[in-house]
């Protein structure tokens, strides 16, 4: 065996430094690899060999990628190439835009752990539809609770933790509370920034969805994502005019089934809500682990399972968890039962939940008639009247906006606002959500949107959820199971 390096991620600058001291070259693309590894099924010359014939003729390797993209139909291969990209002064609703995409990564500022300024989008479409003056002041007003509720909970959140108050490295776990329950005031126009690292082919799906995006902002986005992509890799970049699919057919469904249906009852209604789940999941998991680790076939492994008491699926589940520690995510076999939810959350707790991308999330927009999230630590500070007061403020100027500039009135809309949310997810991703979610150290509305989950997965499933929870609470959770504590004991725990 012969393991070779091929390629990895330099920083565009260094790139450019390295171009302006050397002669100049075609081959500082990454279609040069797209190439080479097409042809690997057919060209029997080793890979290396076919990377450095693709550098030596870089127009020929561009041909080669279009022909087999595009004649060919063969995508994959673009997914060989990819691009890291520094997005800046993009708003909180359009990085939702972004960060909907599965197949990218994302490392965004986050509004927990850095102090915002005052810094917002003013869409094209309130400018256009004369409203400015109402939009500015109402994202300003918001911005001046933030400041002042920061200021207020701050003192607050210190005098509750007296224990963390005294250590002064924990200042900042205390600070980060209190900016994490101000931000519920801003808007979602607010200015945030993200490191986005994507490849071509997931690249070309989120330019080609951006340009029929109904908001102006993220159209740019998908502009300018392009123009740069087709400076360096022309030939990977193809299909990236807006389609019919893409633009109509969430509009079309709209006029003729959404908006005829009358709500049935008013509100927002729980926070957590199990609307399906596999028909005895417990039973599911069981049969595929028995399947993957014996000879039988899936309908001989159900009938075994039939014939086995309660107390002996428990003890072959118990197989399952007894080497697992707190970082472990159980085996792939958890990946055949499924829970669905309905979630109604604010747009802080979304913006975390939307980072789980191995479920399926689709979501409303955001709704006033769905009321607001308001942090406990705002109502026991006696700042709750404030908070209601530039709520109400923030509806009407919606209310107003919506009429005149259609879907971009969602930028003036608060962080506490809510929308209904719809997840699909396994039991084995309702683990990475649950030990990350859970944990003491997650903020607090996700922490109880979590639980909920949990809780309802195990009145379905009790023997796959039996260690569902926080990383924090994985010792307690494990010697309730086994009468002993695991191996691996995690860091926060030992402290």
């Amino acid at each position: 065996m012969n393991v070779i390096l091929a390629g990895y991620n330099v920083d565009k600058d260094v790139l450019d430094e390295l171009k302006r001291h050397g002669p100049p070259r075609l081959d500082v693309t990454p279609e040069t690899l797209s190439a080479a590894y097409a042809r690997i099924s057919r060209d029997p010359r080793p890979a290396d060999e076919l990377r450095r014939a693709a550098r030596d003729e870089v127009e020929q390797a561009r041909r080669s990628n279009r022909s087999i993209i595009f004649k060919m139909g063969h995508h994959s291969v673009a997914e060989h190439a990819v691009f890291n990209f520094d997005i800046l002064g993009a708003s909180r609703l359009a990085i939702e835009e972004i960060e909907r995409f599965r197949l990218c990564s994302y490392t965004e500022k986050s509004q927990r752990y850095i102090t915002l300024g005052d810094d917002f989008v003013v869409p094209a479409e309130i400018r256009d539809a004369g409203e400015e003056r109402l939009f500015v002041r109402t994202v300003r007003a918001q911005n001046a609770l933030y400041h002042k509720l920061f200021r207020r909970l701050r003192p607050f959140v210190f005098g509750r933790n007296p224990e963390l108050a005294e250590n002064p490295k924990k200042h900042g776990i205390l600070e980060g509370r209190a900016k994490e329950d101000a931000r519920y005031a801003v808007s979602l126009a607010t200015e945030g920034q993200l490191g986005l690292t994507v490849n071509a082919r997931g690249l070309e799906l989120m330019i080609r969805r951006f340009a029929a995006n109904s908001l102006a902002e993220v159209r740019e986005l998908g502009r300018k994502l392009y123009d740069l992509a087709k400076g360096v890799a022309p030939s990977i970049v193809l299909f990236t005019e807006a389609s019919d699919f893409d633009a109509k057919t969430y509009q079309t469904w709209e006029k003729t089934s959404g908006r005829g249906v009358r709500r049935a009852s008013p509100g927002a209604g729980p926070a957590v809500s199990l609307v399906e789940a596999t028909p005895d999941g417990d039973a599911m998991i069981l049969a595929a682990l028995l399947h993957t680790t014996s000879d039988l076939s899936f309908k001989d492994c159900r009938t075994h399972l039939k014939r086995l008491t309660r107390a002996e699926k428990k003890a072959l589940i118990k197989k399952v968890f007894n080497h697992m520690e707190f970082y472990d995510v159980p085996p792939r076999e958890f990946e055949y039962a499924d829970l669905t939810f309905e979630l109604v959350l604010s747009a802080s707790c979304f913006a975390q939940l939307k980072r789980h991308r191995m479920a399926t999330l689709t979501a409303q927009d955001y709704d006033p008639a769905l009321g607001v999230t308001v942090p406990p630590a705002v109502e026991m500070a006696g700042a709750e009247k404030e908070f209601a007061a530039i709520i109400e403020r923030t509806n009407d100027a919606y209310d107003r906006l919506r009429r005149k500039a259609g879907p971009a009135a969602g930028y003036v809309l608060a962080n506490a606002h809510r929308r209904r949310a719809l997840l699909k997810v396994n039991v084995r991703e309702l683990y990475h959500i649950s030990r990350l979610r859970e944990d003491a150290t997650a903020q607090w509305e996700i922490r109880e949107l979590s639980a909920g989950m949990s809780r309802s997965a195990r009145t379905v499933m009790p023997l796959a959820g039996l260690l569902l929870g926080g990383k924090d609470a994985y010792p307690r959770l494990y010697e309730k199971v086994f009468g002993k504590s695991p191996r691996a004991v995690p860091p926060d725990v030992k402290e």
